[in-house]
């Protein structure tokens, strides 16, 4: 029987062969974008599978407004792919707080928002799927993407919670951190750079930064049509990971995100468990 996917961000890239994949796969689509223009283009002459709305993941009545659209349309949503985002790149000191708040209202609480108002249906259905589109960047911190990394650590964590608060009801929560993807996310149509006050001390290292990424833009290792094969693959098996790392880039980046974190904990052991309290030997007074 087709199941019925939710897809934000689906214009282009990622979200794109997601929709793509799905529809591939017999399934049922809701394509969402910011505009149904850009959507519309992208999967112009689609079959009555596939419904395309407009969808502005920072507008909650929005949300509410087009997943209602979609129970009305197909009668049920079985997988939501949380793809909305953008890269906000830039050391901290020159990110404005404007911009750490906009990348935190589509990466984090547009993406809370989208699962707030379709898990109710996944939990009453006793069942479901929910992909919440991450990145290597919210597993490992780097130079000049502070706000990025922080809003995509906070996707991790979010989804490792609730993770454990649906899989009783039978809905599985999975994290997919991908690495250098070959779509526009670093082109001048989706990446942000820092627009506070430049300060000297960062114009080398950040002049450099910002080439490598230039330089790499659509020169990435990774391929979005094989990673939307890999995530619909994940939506049939019956045990999904919580968290998945995508491409060779970014298994390198978690292997080592986590060999340093345990280097760290093995040096600082003796001094990390001396705060525990001595509560056993106290006596009362």
């Amino acid at each position: 029987m087709p199941r019925t996917w939710f897809v934000t961000g689906a214009a282009r890239g990622i979200g794109a062969e997601i929709v793509k994949a799905a529809l591939n796969s017999g399934d049922r689509v809701v394509a969402t974008g910011r505009t149904t223009r850009n959507v519309e283009q992208t999967f112009r002459g689609e079959s009555d599978r596939l419904l395309v709305l407009p969808l502005d993941v920072t507008n909650e009545d929005q949300i509410r407004a087009e997943v209602n659209a979609a129970i009305k349309k197909f009668g049920t949503i079985d997988v939501l792919v949380n793809n909305a985002g953008y890269g906000q790149l830039g050391v901290f000191e020159e990110t404005t707080p404007e911009q750490v708040r906009a990348q935190f209202e589509t990466n984090v609480f547009g993406l809370m928002a989208v699962t707030r108002a379709v898990i109710p249906i996944m939990r009453k259905q006793r069942s479901g799927r929910v992909f919440n589109i991450s990145s290597v960047a919210g597993l490992r911190g780097v130079f000049a993407a502070s706000a990025y990394n922080a809003s995509k650590f906070a996707v991790e964590g979010f989804s490792q919670a609730i993770a454990q608060e649906l899989s009783p009801f039978g809905v599985y929560v999975t994290a997919i951190s991908p690495g250098f993807i070959r779509t526009d996310f670093l082109d001048q149509s989706s990446i942000k750079y820092s627009e506070g006050q430049s300060i000297g001390d960062y114009a080398k290292p950040v002049a450099e930064f910002r080439s490598f990424m230039e330089n790499r833009s659509h020169q990435q290792a990774g391929d979005p049509a094989k990673l939307a094969a890999v995530i619909v693959h994940l939506s049939q098996v019956e045990n999904p990971p919580v968290s998945f790392v995508a491409g060779s880039d970014a298994v390198e980046t978690a292997t080592n995100a986590i060999k340093t974190q345990q280097e760290q904990i093995d040096q600082w052991r003796d001094l990390s468990v001396s705060t525990d309290g001595n509560w056993a030997t106290a006596t009362a007074p």
